[in-house]
């Protein structure tokens, strides 16, 4: 009986043993499938930074290209107390910004300095994702970047147009050689100022606006240590705090007073209503907030919205448009194509390109994709958070973790793109019975440098006219060529967007038609 009892006892123990064996295999197994995406040792608290340190942090993307080729297509980061989470993979960026966009729409906290001021003070682009991000970027979308609305700018796209030429040929009267990018950047922030304000302001209002713009631009690096720290970082950098309080009084002063001028304008239209054009800052002096008892918005929430409308347009197209032009100038055979086939579709006698006949020049539009493609002015798109814990390629990317797109490497993918690094428009000419390239990645993602989902940018439309506007007329009105023994250096360097490390300079001359 004793041996009977023994040999249950055991075989009991077996089984026991067995199940918690299996038990534990099962949860260790689905730990691991459910870890973290892989990345290299961290220290706790401080994370990777340690690590990161063994290499400049300006080469981010030569560091996550060799952690890529050594983990995987989606690696991580461990910066601060949340893990950072960088995808460099098309497929893996669908599955994320598309399949689950909702999931994927958040936003990190802290992202504008401004918001270490006053939390409400919220853009569309750093807003959570939420009824006050709906109804900000609605109002931008339907209010600005309506395709109607975009047409009623055209009398001041022809302005800054004007101004631009102007300035190019002082340059080949005086035979100096042209620093593109500062003309570039001044026409495009004179147009964004106009659409944003509604008035054609004097060049020392203009210079104002844009001191002030790109004081706090250039130094909001400084200032992301109180994101950070929170209230600890404000006695521990109290100069640095004092100094961004200053910075955004002096916005302050030179917003609010322009703002109060167009409030006066709206509510006298009624004198001259054919002569008023609805501005962005007209549609947020009407908005109402209905979350917060349909209150109007605060002069200094409407400062904080315009200032992200002009540098969220100006440094970005004038980027594009410098790194087209140069790639223009290098290759004398493309500019030279381009310009015969805009001079086939434009109306005969137009001194200027009609807006309306940008649409009948395909080749454009694949200059400008093509330039988007091989530039994109910005390597990463806005870092994303995810709402909840979710499984991308078989790892858990956890609530609230901060997660990056690497926007450059996806158009220079050579599994997509055949001669990635070479400028070849005609990669986007579509061939007969084949659908014209979808920017937006619903479908499929083959680059992004709007970005793609719920967060991409609202502004694409406007960007891709503005674009071939001026490449259109820039093209058809001067002949771009290279400085004796310059051969347009392509190398990069981040700024607020990342630039041509050697600015293009070109001689232009005049058309004769």
């Amino acid at each position: 009986m004793e041996i009977w009892l023994v040999l249950i006892f055991s075989l009991c123990l077996c089984a026991s043993l067995k199940l918690l064996v299996d038990l534990f295999s099962h949860n260790k197994s689905k730990h691991k499938k459910l870890s973290l995406p892989p990345g290299p040792p961290k220290v706790p608290i401080i994370g990777s930074f340690l690590w990161l340190q063994r290499s400049s942090f300006s080469q981010i993307e030569q560091i996550l290209n060799n952690l890529r080729h050594k983990y995987g297509p989606i690696v991580t980061l461990h910066i601060g107390s949340r893990p950072s989470i960088f995808i460099t993979n098309h497929s893996l960026a669908h599955q994320a910004l598309i399949e689950n966009g909702a999931t994927f729409a958040d936003r990190p906290p802290g992202m504008s300095p401004i918001r270490f001021i006053k939390s409400n003070l919220y853009t569309i682009n750093s807003a959570s994702y939420g009824p006050m991000w709906r109804l900000l970027r609605r109002n931008l979308t339907s209010e600005i970047f309506h395709p109607s609305r975009v047409k009623s700018f055209a009398q001041a796209r022809n302005w800054v147009l004007e101004t631009l030429t102007e300035r190019l040929k002082h340059h080949v009267e005086s035979g100096e050689l042209v620093q593109v990018m500062d003309h570039f950047q001044y026409a495009m922030f004179c147009l964004l100022v106009f659409m944003c304000l509604g008035e054609k302001l004097d060049e020392k209002v203009i210079r104002e606006i844009e001191e002030t713009q790109r004081t706090i631009l250039l130094n909001a690096g400084r200032f992301r240590v109180f994101a950070l720290f929170g209230k600890l970082g404000k006695i521990v950098f109290r100069k640095r705090w004092h100094q961004l309080l200053e910075m955004r009084r002096r916005q302050e002063s030179v917003f609010i007073p322009l703002i109060r001028a167009r409030r006066e304008r709206k509510e006298k239209k009624q004198e001259n209503p054919n002569e008023f054009v609805v501005s962005y800052v007209d549609t947020l002096i009407d908005l109402q907030i209905p979350d917060e008892g349909g209150r109007n918005l605060s002069e200094e929430e409407m400062v904080t919205l315009c200032s992200e409308f002009l540098n969220a347009g100006t440094d970005t197209t004038s980027t594009a448009l410098q790194w087209i032009m140069a790639n223009l100038v290098k290759n004398q055979e493309i500019q030279e194509r381009l310009y015969s086939e805009i001079q086939g579709f434009v109306s005969s006698g137009e001194k200027k390109i009609r807006e309306e006949d940008l649409q009948k020049i395909p080749y454009l539009k694949a200059v400008v994709l093509e330039g988007l493609r091989r530039h994109p002015p910005g390597h990463f798109v806005l870092p994303h958070a995810v709402t909840e814990d979710i499984v991308l390629d078989g790892h858990v990317i956890p609530k609230k973790a901060t997660v990056n797109f690497m926007v450059a490497e996806m158009g220079w993918d050579p599994k997509v793109w055949k001669d990635p690094m070479e400028f070849k428009p005609d990669r986007f000419l579509s061939k007969e019975g084949e659908e014209v390239f979808d920017i937006t990645g619903s479908r499929e993602i083959k680059m992004m440098p709007f970005g793609v989902g719920r967060r991409i940018c609202p502004g694409l439309g406007l960007a891709l006219h503005h674009l071939e506007y001026f490449v259109a007329n820039l093209v058809r009105d001067f002949k771009w060529t290279a400085v004796d023994g310059d051969d347009i250096d392509l190398s990069e360097k981040q700024e607020f967007t990342v630039v041509m490390k050697n600015p293009l300079r070109a001689n232009i001359l005049p058309r004769v038609e």
